[in-house]
């Protein structure tokens, strides 16, 4: 028997706390040439607002990142997952806020900036978030559309 779906206010509440705690995400992109997805676990950073990932500028990834500007994020495990589709931009350390790349690296336990290839910072800036647990959750998954909270803080 599954638990009743939770209301639209409960889903927002657990999408942030999700964000605020998880550490990873697996990342999806697809080169613009070719539409050949690709997909790869990250470690990200929340901050209220938008995701902050890093990756090689090199990579798969970074490329894909830089070429098509969107990405889709999926947070948490099938049986309860926040998905996210945002618009990307590209940052290299140095263009970050104060304190950002410091934060990155607490929480994710990560430094880029002291790899050996050269990474950039990608902001995912979320447009569209989706949230569900079971499928008695599908409807009403959507807690964001076009960049607006659907519920009130």
């Amino acid at each position: 028997m599954l638990p009743p779906a939770r209301t639209p206010e409960q889903r927002k509440h657990d999408v942030l706390d999700r964000l605020g705690r998880d550490v990873d995400a697996w990342v999806a992109t697809a080169d613009p040439r070719t539409g050949a997805p690709y997909m790869v676990p990250l470690s990200f950073l929340w901050d209220g607002s938008s995701l902050l990932v890093a990756t090689p500028s090199q990579s798969a990834t970074g490329r894909n990142l830089r070429l098509s500007g969107t990405a889709r994020v999926g947070v948490g495990g099938t049986r309860d997952v926040v998905m996210i589709d945002g618009a990307v931009e590209a940052l290299e350390a140095a263009e970050l806020q104060a304190g950002t790349a410091d934060a990155f690296a607490a929480k994710t336990d990560f430094e880029p900036r002291s790899e050996s290839q050269h990474y950039l910072y990608f902001r995912v800036r979320p447009s569209r978030i989706q949230a569900w647990r079971e499928v008695n959750e599908l409807p009403g998954r959507d807690v964001m559309r076009d960049g607006r909270w659907l519920v009130a803080e």
